[in-house]
């Protein structure tokens, strides 16, 4: 721990402003992710805790305003702020599940593509390639509309859409590798391909995939959020921050506009952060932007 305060990182990060501001954000999130349902006084989703009454009550510095209710409450009498807490949990576990499983997924296909090379390599880029030529968007409209709204079929399109940013990256970063000397000697003395890949070559081409990974994770929030505003997101059971969105922008243009911005206010707080550490990552992790 000592080694790491005193360390050139370190040392940057304190002089970086908008590292810190990130960082900052960042932290906030993760209490309201561990601890969101502690730190409001209501469940939304409890159906027993509603009353219909309390619907539609502007925040509390406003004129008609409940100090139980900081941020208001929607149509059904839900507590905005806690609604939001707990939407913010769902859309940072999609975030975070979608990214370690399109990180797992594109490694291993870009180890194999860039270790083998030959007609592995050329089929799997191929593939990424004919997948990169459509908008991110696009394809993963077309999986929920195949499969269905709900968490997992979220996770399975964002992974699909995801993993080949990091094939990529993991395909050009091993094709540097595998002509090093360390590997051709690994070679001579009979070292399997599996551990080669797995002990030599894997360590050297994870740092590129920590500032991918990180801003990622932001990218996958808001396209989670983009699928469950049109419809065909998350279910309502288990709404998200975009899906919270969605709810409030039909009565947006009505005068009830904290249902739909407080949460996006949330969302691009979020997002914000994120990219704010990210570009602090990408920025120490390459030595060539030094």
């Amino acid at each position: 721990m000592t080694a790491f305060f005193s360390s050139e990182f370190f040392s940057n990060y304190r002089r970086n402003a908008s590292a810190i501001a990130g960082s900052l954000i960042l932290v906030c999130f993760v209490v309201i992710v561990l601890f969101g349902p502690f730190l409001v006084a209501q469940d939304p989703y409890d159906i027993a805790a509603l009353d219909l009454m309390d619907s539609y009550k502007p925040p509390a510095w406003l004129p008609g305003g409940d100090p139980r209710f900081l941020l208001g409450t929607d149509g059904q009498g839900r507590d905005v702020l806690a609604a939001i807490f707990y939407g913010t949990r769902i859309s940072v576990m999609i975030g975070v599940t979608a990214m370690v499983c399109s990180l797992m997924l594109g490694t291993f296909v870009g180890l194999l593509a860039g270790y083998f090379g030959g007609r592995v390599d050329a089929f799997m880029m191929r593939v990424a390639d004919i997948q990169l030529s459509f908008p991110s968007m696009l394809i993963a409209l077309f999986l929920m509309s195949a499969f269905g709204t709900g968490i997992d079929k979220v996770l399975i399109a964002l992974t699909a859409v995801g993993w080949v940013v990091y094939a990529r990256t993991v395909r050009g970063q091993t094709l540097s590798e595998v002509g090093r000397e360390y590997v051709q000697a690994a070679r001579v003395s009979g070292l399997r391909d599996g551990k080669i890949i797995g002990r030599h070559i894997l360590p050297n081409v994870t740092t590129p995939l920590i500032v991918v990974a990180t801003v990622q994770v932001g990218t996958f929030i808001l396209i989670e959020a983009s699928l469950s505003f049109l419809g065909v997101g998350v279910p309502i059971t288990q709404p998200s921050l975009g899906l919270l969105i969605k709810n409030g922008f039909d009565v947006l243009f009505s005068g009830l506009w904290w249902v739909s911005v407080f949460p996006g206010l949330f969302i691009m707080a979020l997002v914000f952060g994120i990219n704010l550490f990210g570009d602090f990552l990408r920025d120490e992790l390459n030595p060539r932007l030094k």
